[in-house]
């Protein structure tokens, strides 16, 4: 040991079962480990026992040799963990070789120290592990043996770096394994804050606007000024029917420029409003909106679907001022050939349905047969001038580019009315319901300074799942969706509207904005179905939560259940799915098409327009291989020539999958059973 005692850097001194754990350094690598004893004598406290440590197995040496290590050293450290009486007492006995200069009581790291390792730690460095500190390599370890111990042993990935990086940041374990047990510290849950901001737009003054009469008086009764968006877009020409594509954040009242620009022109005269939305829900209160602050200056009628019915039992009526549909109850008119009259203003809420897998091709193929069947009408009558067409959406991440090939005029407003705290937690499926019911009985028991209830909405990604929360909870709440009759969904409506309800659990039907003024939105999931959240999804719904007029802040919840996935298709974790949506930059709106969607729109548009459907596929925004298509439609006997066959006007009427339609016909003329045909259907599925 001579050579190594001429090298000794540091020396650390650590209080183990009434002996001293020694630890002897050079170059900040450990040398050796020893124990050693020390005694009362009539000088002092002196080393009884030197034992080098090699493993379980000890070595005896002479207590001398750890007094020439003392001497040799050039520092000497006691952790601070050791006991105070300890501590003085290996003091003296260094004070007593006249080494007390080389000593300094430092705090260390506990498990470190156990396990015969010297690592300092300070207050920026140091994690507190109960009452003590301990270095963040063995709080990493001791983080992830908590896991296992709690039963989250799946929690790895973007969870696990997450919870680690929380530990850091606040330097407490114990807060973090209280988090995995459910408890909502707001300090550790709160993942960011999106600020309230508002853009410097002047207002324009509601009397200034020369409106119609009917128009003009009721919007002064209303307002004095217009919001900032729809400043912006008066300012860029919207009563002088210029397209638009606006794009601002839920509750900033981008609704209104699409309701006035198409109210003033049916008042002058200029042809009917279109009020198209994606879902049957929206498309029924817009509707139910349309009638109680307009009725008595309009006839308002509403399309959803191919039914006849709409509100109240009432048939469709095409010569209607205000028609309010979905995109496939238009489209279903214009495959049908009804005549819809003068068109004057084309509103499409929630544009960005454009990017949707299932249905933006659909409304792609919308809008060209729309724009194809206006200028159609517009050629035979000189005096019919057009529609003016007006997006509305909060989420678009390529503005500009939409704009562009929309042909329309982009008016952005940056504004978030309340600011937004987002918070993540981690919970299992059963855990989820209890953290929920304590987050919205907190919120439904805090009131703003408006004098407005805090309510919430919980997205979940199913009805089962709906109905099970909703159970569950303590407050008042019911379960929102396609699956309620509409008599159901108009009384949950209205008693949210009235703060009747302190939540309503949902799956996809509220995401695209039927109006429900929550303070609060909870992701119980982050699937709808078996498909995980997109961004502008994520932000569509997360955009639901606090509203200017009824709350001071809006909270979001995600929920997120470590290393768990609710299809085997889906290829990430919820885990890793939540950081990507929190940190995720919104995606480009923009259609894509696949064999089966392009041979769909395809054969609408040559139902629509005959020879012209390659003009139509040309205006899409999607690229649409015409040839292929028409190829595939007269391989299927869908088309003859530019002609649909009384074949493919039913597969177009009913929206049925052009390639799968064939599949059922194919094999009904030949006979195939039909265990047989859906089979085929299902391994053509797969294929795509």
């Amino acid at each position: 040991m001579s050579q190594q005692v001429q090298d000794v850097e540091t020396i650390f001194c650590h209080e183990t079962g009434g002996d001293y754990l020694v630890v002897v350094q050079r170059d900040g690598k450990r040398l050796f480990r020893a124990k050693l004893g020390l005694s009362e004598t009539s000088a002092g406290p002196r080393p009884a026992k030197f034992r080098l440590k090699d493993g379980s197995s000890e070595e005896p040496r002479q207590p001398d040799e750890f007094v020439e290590l003392a001497r040799r050293a050039k520092r000497i450290r006691i952790s601070e963990q050791t006991p105070s009486e300890k501590r003085r007492e290996l003091t003296e006995m260094f004070a007593g070789y006249q080494l007390e200069d080389k000593v300094k009581a430092v705090r260390t790291c506990r498990y470190c120290a156990s396990a015969g390792r010297y690592s300092p730690v300070t207050t920026d460095t140091a994690v507190k592990d109960n009452n003590d500190w301990i270095c963040r390599d063995c709080a990493r370890q001791e983080l992830e043996r908590q896991l296992s111990f709690s039963g989250g042993g799946a929690v790895t990935g973007a969870a696990k770096e997450r919870l680690e990086e929380l530990m850091l940041e606040v330097q407490d374990l114990q807060r973090i394994v209280n988090l995995l047990q459910g408890q909502l510290d707001p300090d550790l849950t709160q993942f960011d804050t999106i600020s309230a901001t508002t853009d410097e737009v002047d207002p324009v003054r509601t009397d200034s606007l020369s409106l119609h009469p009917g128009l003009q008086g009721l919007l002064e009764d209303r307002f004095e000024t217009l919001l900032p968006v729809q400043s912006l877009s008066v300012e860029n020409g919207l009563f002088d029917g210029q397209d638009q594509l606006v794009v601002s954040a839920t509750a900033t009242g981008k609704t209104l420029v699409g309701e006035l620009a198409g109210l003033n022109r049916v008042l002058n005269g200029k042809g009917k409003m279109l009020f198209l939305v994606p879902l049957v829900a929206l498309a029924n209160q817009k509707h139910e909106d349309f009638e109680d602050e307009y009725g008595h200056l309009v006839d308002v009628s509403i399309r959803v679907g191919a039914s006849r019915i709409s509100d109240n039992g009432n048939q469709f009526d095409p010569n209607a001022d205000v028609i309010v549909g979905t995109y496939e109850g238009i489209d279903h008119a214009l495959r049908t050939g009804k005549d819809m009259g003068d068109i004057g203003t084309v509103v499409i809420d929630e544009v960005h349905t454009l990017k949707e897998e299932e249905r933006g091709h659909r409304l792609d193929g919308l809008i060209s047969r729309l724009k194809y069947t206006c200028e159609q009408r517009a050629a035979r009558r000189d005096d019919y001038g057009g529609a003016q067409w007006i997006y509305l959406s909060a989420t678009v991440g390529n503005t500009e580019q939409l704009a562009e090939v929309l042909e329309s005029k982009l008016i952005e407003f940056e504004e978030r009315p309340v600011p937004i705290e987002r918070h993540v937690t981690f919970a299992d499926g059963q855990e989820k319901v209890r953290i929920e019911n304590k987050l919205v009985k907190r919120e439904f028991d805090t009131e703003s300074s408006k004098g407005y209830r805090g309510q919430t909405i919980i997205f979940t990604n199913s009805r089962r799942r709906c109905h099970e929360i909703s159970r569950k909870l303590e407050y008042s709440a019911a379960p929102y969706h396609a699956g309620l009759d509409y008599g159901r969904r108009k009384q949950v409506e209205r008693q949210f509207g009235e703060q009747e309800l302190s939540a309503v659990v949902t799956t996809a039907a509220l995401a695209a904005g039927v109006d429900f003024p929550a303070s609060q939105v909870i992701f119980d999931s982050l699937a709808m179905g078996i498909e995980w959240l997109s961004v502008q999804e994520f932000h569509q719904m997360l955009g639901r939560a606090g509203r200017p007029d009824y709350h001071d802040e809006g909270k979001v919840y995600v929920l997120v259940e470590p290393d768990c996935s609710y299809h085997g298709s889906m290829e990430m974790t919820e885990d890793e799915v939540a950081f990507k949506l929190l940190k995720g930059e919104m995606e480009s709106v923009m259609t894509h098409y696949d064999e089966d969607a392009a041979v769909e729109e395809t054969l609408a548009n040559v139902v629509v327009g005959g020879k012209a459907a390659k003009r139509l596929n040309d205006r899409m925004l999607g690229e649409v291989p015409t040839k292929h298509a028409i190829g595939k439609l007269l391989e299927y006997d869908f088309i003859d020539g530019f002609e649909p066959t009384p074949l493919g006007q039913v597969v177009t009427q009913h929206f049925l999958s052009p390639g799968e339609a064939f599949s059922l016909v194919d094999g009904i003329r030949k006979e195939a059973h039909p265990y047989d045909l859906i089979a085929d259907i299902e391994l053509r599925d797969d294929d795509l």
